[in-house]
């Protein structure tokens, strides 16, 4: 493996975060999003980042200037990946605009360029063809807060070249991540195959009024001992990324329940500009949410 630059593209929650360890970590790094709006909220959502590290991993502000220092940022695809040896694919979780990325990706990457998406729930073979280079393409998924939940689950499909597949794995390590390596397809990889029955089951009682949002945390932190109830993972993913697969179910199942949770997060969230934890709103109010007060889990 004898990576040097990197290309983030999409610089949302887990883009960003993908963008700021990778530089941290000594690469150079170019975040390439559709326009220079949405890439200085992408600053602003990087610079956001630094009091974690300092609390979480002991960085130091020199540490975090120059890792700061290594990203640059491109509105246009060409320029971000000129000089790619792997790029990694942090866009919305819908088919069409993934495969309308990768075509488009395609034409300007150079032949060298590996591709990787970031995808938590599709599959690498429904882009394979897109991409025009199906050798060089697989999964690399990482879980939110990175810098400490520090998993990629690298996933090959069946055209994906051995030699690919290894450098990601030590890409990945490089990184400062416990490689997780799958050698056959599973939607959802391993996090998400046991993470999102967890956060759908959740949602479904909230839609069909079962309880609250904070009573279904509650139940789940108390009885299990986790640090954080669903509806406060939602918040870390992004309410966007929760719509966007429940809209994909509802539309391919059509079933009742989905259409009805897709209408719900909509309406009651994303058009009331509540889009979790990294907007300051989402099912809690940040900084300071419900779930993180000392008496939360006490009798009331």
């Amino acid at each position: 493996m004898d990576f040097k630059h990197i290309t983030v593209a999409g610089s949302g929650v887990l883009g960003s975060q993908i963008a700021f360890q990778t530089a941290f970590m000594g690469y150079k790094v170019s975040v390439y999003d559709i326009n220079e709006e949405v890439l200085e909220k992408a600053k602003d959502r990087l610079q956001d980042l630094m009091p974690y590290y300092k609390k979480d991993i002991g960085s130091t502000d020199a540490e975090l200037k120059e890792a700061y220092g290594r990203l640059s940022f491109y509105s246009n695809l060409a320029d971000a990946v000129e000089n790619a040896d792997l790029v990694i694919e942090a866009i919305p979780e819908v088919v069409q605009i993934k495969t309308d990325f990768y075509k488009q990706l395609a034409t300007v990457a150079p032949e060298k360029t590996i591709f990787a998406t970031n995808s938590s729930t599709l599959l690498p073979s429904q882009f394979a063809e897109a991409t025009g280079r199906p050798e060089k393409f697989l999964s690399l998924h990482f879980a939110n807060e990175i810098w400490k939940n520090n998993t990629a689950e690298i996933m090959k499909h069946k055209g994906t070249s051995e030699s690919v597949f290894e450098e990601v794995i030590a890409f990945a390590k490089s990184i400062g991540m416990i490689a997780l390596p799958l050698h056959k397809e599973q939607p959802g990889y391993i996090l998400n195959s046991l993470l999102v029955p967890l956060l759908e089951a959740a949602q479904m009682l909230l839609v069909k009024e079962v309880a609250e949002v904070e009573t279904i945390d509650k139940a789940w932190m108390i009885g299990t001992g986790a640090p954080l109830g669903p509806f406060a993972i939602l918040d870390v993913v992004g309410i966007t990324t929760a719509y966007n697969i429940t809209k994909g179910k509802a539309d391919a199942t059509g079933s009742p329940e989905f259409v009805k949770l897709a209408e719900k997060l909509k309406a009651d969230y994303i058009d009331q500009g509540k889009f979790g934890r990294a907007t300051g709103e989402g099912f809690y109010k940040y900084p300071n949410p419900t779930f993180a007060d000392p008496d939360f889990l006490k009798s009331k």
